[in-house]
């Protein structure tokens, strides 16, 4: 539906704009009619949910936009986004409710994200969060996990630096529906 309304194959209503915005975590005002900034001044979208099992295995990614945006963390910019943490794999980095904000730059790794906490995008289509390693050739990574098996030679696609962690108890307060910021 959203392509038809897009390539003007279908009629595009505001309450249409309403419904992508929710689903984009952008203003409708921004996607009818090109007016005001993209997001609500000050917010960026929560773009999924970070997760994995006991074994590793990841339960969530990128994908499940939620509507909801949050505010700009210290030191971000407007390309910030933020990832939901699900479950306790991460449990001592970021506990299950925390906000992982990374900036959205969908870059290649860079020396110095080796041995960091970064979040990347694998050949998969998984969005994760691990530790950065260097794989057995230049265009492989290995990924550590907090308490899952270490990922060998895996190709990704993206890396992002974290640029901030919020505990679950604060992530609760400043989580908002995209639409009560506008």
């Amino acid at each position: 539906t959203y392509k038809s309304n897009e390539n003007g194959n279908a009629p595009f209503s505001f309450r249409k704009a309403k419904e992508y915005g929710h689903a984009f975590g952008v203003r409708p005002e921004w996607l009818y009619d090109g007016t005001g900034a993209m997001r609500a001044s000050g917010y960026v979208p929560v773009i999924g949910r970070a997760g994995a099992n006991p074994d590793g295995s990841v339960l969530f990614a990128t994908g499940q936009e939620s509507g909801e945006v949050v505010p700009i963390p210290p030191g971000g910019s407007e390309k910030a986004v933020a990832l939901k943490v699900v479950g306790h794999s991460m449990r001592g980095l970021a506990d299950d409710g925390a906000l992982i904000y990374f900036e959205d730059q969908r870059t290649p790794p860079t020396p110095e994200m080796i041995g960091q906490i970064v979040v990347v995008e694998t050949e998969d289509d998984e969005v994760l969060v691990k530790r950065l390693l260097r794989g057995s050739a230049p265009d492989l990574w290995d990924l550590e996990s907090l308490a899952g098996p270490l990922m060998r030679d895996v190709k990704l696609r993206w890396a992002s630096l974290i640029t901030a962690i919020v505990p679950p108890y604060v992530a609760q307060r400043i989580v908002v529906r995209a639409e009560d910021t506008a």
